[in-house]
């Protein structure tokens, strides 16, 4: 039978159709289930058994079990059966312009022209793949910075959702790093330069050397960043970068210290217990991310160099940036970087526990692309000396690696735990990783913004080019 229609209605008919076409195939897409694994949610509560999640577009719509939570029509179920998931990791401090090479002064001249287009995308997609779905970069020049974390967002490269802070600021920049390191030496160029990297886009700003500022500047960095609603993180290397700290009002300290020295002043200490005692009072808790791991397997890399034959660290990179990085580490145990290292190692379980007794608030952070540090491998490498040698729960680590970070940085709205309304970003290993956290060093499935990354431990490359 042949049907006839005016012209109008044709018309209709046929967009109507095409409507229905790209609708049904869009919902398809968009509709996921994530159903039958273990959910350790991120809220630090007892695992979910059974559990189902359901996503529309790139938001988490329902949270509950097979049983409780029907799967309506339309979902693609992916199954998580036998695996722990989470929610997408944090790492809290990253450096995507450096890869692992070990001679600083080296990389900074060849490659200071190769970061955008070659560097940052390169550590941006290893983080990704390693189950970072959200990252702290802390210190590139500022237009790299801007445009990564644009590139990202705008979907034109794949990453973890960025956090950068641009430049250092510092009180005397080191020859060569002017690009990524601001000097500032008074009160109006302290102001000047945080409101320069406040309004091209950042989302935190990074503070070294505090202690050789006056404090009049010192304070004016951390004023103006506080003005315009941005956290400063600062290095704590010296008892007097964390005394001028926390005069100051610093809001999260990085590191564990460069020097060799068995613990922490008792004066600090006890600043920091005063600190701590005052809560929402002082603007939230106080945050610290110590960055342990590189310094205490150091010694084990040196002993067994093999993981740095991996090729995980290779992805995005050019042949020739590989060859160079290959070469610098030829022999890790001379890489002058770390010669104070296993003097240092010694010191960090008692740092460890000293911070952890004042109550401050743990970040999983690595100094991911230091010498020997690749990002596809460094933040399940700090949970594992964490859990395995720093005496800490895997409930509280995992929670150091997406609850806490999502709520300093003020995310904890659309990210951090797997609920109702965060963007679904979501992890998943095969195992319990609550009693074997190197689970995490082979993540199966890797889900940011709703899209797949890695299934059944395979990369989708295709999603990698979208």
């Amino acid at each position: 039978m042949t049907l006839f229609f005016s012209k109008q209605q044709g018309v209709r008919t046929f967009l109507a159709s095409l409507l229905l076409v790209v609708a049904s195939s869009v919902s398809a897409a968009e509709l996921k289930a994530l159903v039958g694994g273990r959910l350790i949610d991120g809220f630090g509560h007892r695992p979910v058994n059974n559990s189902v999640i359901l996503i529309k577009d790139n938001i988490i719509q329902k949270v509950g079990t097979v049983g409780s939570l029907s799967i309506p029509k339309g979902y693609k179920i992916i199954s998580t059966e036998g695996m722990d998931v989470l929610p997408g990791l944090w790492e809290s401090h990253a450096h995507l312009m450096i890869n692992g090479h070990a001679d600083y002064k080296h990389w900074d001249k060849a490659y200071i022209n190769r970061l955008e287009s070659e560097i940052m995308p390169a550590s941006a997609v290893q983080l990704l793949l390693a189950g970072v779905t959200s990252a702290r970069d802390l210190g590139a020049p500022l237009e790299d910075s801007i445009n990564i974390k644009n590139k990202i967002e705008n979907g034109d490269i794949p990453g973890p959702r960025l956090y950068v802070s641009g430049p250092f600021i510092q009180h005397e920049v080191y020859p060569g790093t002017d690009a990524f390191r601001w000097s500032v030496s008074s009160v109006k160029e302290a102001k000047k330069k945080v409101t320069i990297l406040a309004k091209s886009g950042v989302d935190i700003i990074k503070l070294i050397d505090q202690d050789k500022m006056s404090l009049k500047v010192a304070q004016a960095v951390v004023d103006t960043a506080h003005k315009y609603k941005l956290k400063v993180v600062a290095h704590s290397h010296r008892p007097n970068e964390i005394r001028r700290g926390l005069e100051i009002g610093v809001d999260n300290f990085e590191h564990t210290g460069l020097t060799t020295a068995p613990e922490y002043p008792d004066d600090i200490i006890q600043k920091l217990k005063e600190r701590t005692a005052t809560g929402r009072v002082a603007g939230g808790p106080l945050y610290w991310t110590p960055t342990v791991e590189g310094l205490w397997n150091y010694k084990s890399l040196v002993d067994n160099p093999e993981k740095l034959d991996s090729t995980c660290w290779h992805r995005g990179l050019k042949q020739d940036t590989i060859k160079d990085i290959k070469s610098s580490l030829t022999q890790p145990g001379k890489v002058e970087y770390m010669q104070l290292t296993p003097l240092r190692m010694k010191t960090l379980k008692k740092k460890i526990q000293q911070l952890r007794n004042t109550g401050v608030v743990f970040l999983v952070g690595t100094d991911s692309g230091i010498p020997a540090k690749f990002h596809c491998q460094s933040t399940w490498n700090e949970l594992a000396v964490w859990v395995d040698e720093m005496n800490i729960s895997s409930m509280d680590a995992i929670r150091a690696a997406t609850y806490w970070p999502a709520v300093m940085m003020g995310k904890s709205n659309i990210s951090g735990t797997v609920s109702e309304g965060k963007y679904a970003d979501i992890i998943a290993v095969k195992g319990d990783v609550l009693k074997y956290i190197n689970l995490l060093s082979d993540v199966k499935l890797v889900m940011k913004n709703g899209v797949l990354y890695k299934e059944n431990g395979q990369v989708i490359e295709e999603a990698l080019q979208k």
